[in-house]
């Protein structure tokens, strides 16, 4: 959908938006909900339960608005964040926000929506990888590794080499023993080996050398990574590209 037109904003008019959403939001949402995320590890003391296809409608009916994502984003609320990923601008984005709201990352639910959905889309995308793959925080290295496996996915023009020359940094990545960080390390390995037959068999042979390691998290890694990359499924798919 078009970002919508509109003229400038005051605070205080942002604020009255993303309160009205916030009330449209908590309408939506449903104390069944709310508990389940406990099961898939995301948080529920900020969350209003209200499942994503309802909130992918709603993001539907209010359009692109970068003014009203960074509104929202500050609520703190869950599905308002997830909400941000379908409502802000890619185009708009700047370093400087993206790695704000990066730092604001507590959880695999906001981290991995806001990836795919709109910062892999952002002209500034690439930049990223590295420097949060490279930072401390749990959510915050994830979104590095997630950030490239939805490049990976979704930048079609890419050569292999951009991928090839991030390999070191992601194996590398493999010896964090967090969960969610080597499940993003996984995640980008798997995306990235199934674009080529090039980057298949290089990354096929560093999985080999993870499995070897004396790290458990880089065992699961290799392991997890060679499960799908020698699959018949994804040989198939590979065959005849060049």
């Amino acid at each position: 959908m078009r970002a919508k037109s509109r003229t400038a904003r005051s605070i205080s008019m942002l604020e009255k938006e993303a309160l009205a959403v916030l009330a449209r939001l908590k309408r939506l949402g449903s104390r069944r909900v709310r508990e389940g995320l406990v099961r898939y590890g995301l948080p529920s003391d900020k969350a209003l339960g209200v499942p994503m296809n309802v909130i992918q409608r709603l993001a539907k009916s209010l359009g692109r608005d970068q003014e009203l994502a960074e509104a929202l984003w500050e609520t703190q609320v869950y599905e308002a964040r997830l909400l941000v990923a379908y409502v802000g601008e890619p185009e708009k984005l700047t370093p400087a926000l993206m790695n704000r709201w990066c730092r604001d990352f507590d959880n695999w639910g906001v981290v991995d929506t806001v990836c795919f959905k709109l910062f892999d889309q952002s002209p500034h995308a690439w930049g990223r990888v590295e420097p949060w793959a490279g930072l401390q925080g749990e959510f915050q290295r994830r979104a590095g590794y997630v950030l490239l496996a939805c490049l990976a996915g979704h930048d079609r023009k890419a050569p292999d080499g951009k991928f090839l020359r991030l390999l070191p940094m992601v194996e590398r990545g493999a010896d964090d023993d967090r969960n969610f960080v080597k499940k993003g390390v996984s995640w980008a390995l798997r995306r990235m080996g199934r674009r080529s037959p090039g980057l298949n068999r290089a990354i096929v042979e560093m999985a080999r050398r993870l499995v070897k390691s004396e790290s458990p998290a880089a065992r699961w890694v290799g392991r997890d990574t060679l499960k799908e990359l020698t699959s018949p499924a994804v040989r198939k798919s590979l065959a005849g590209r060049r």
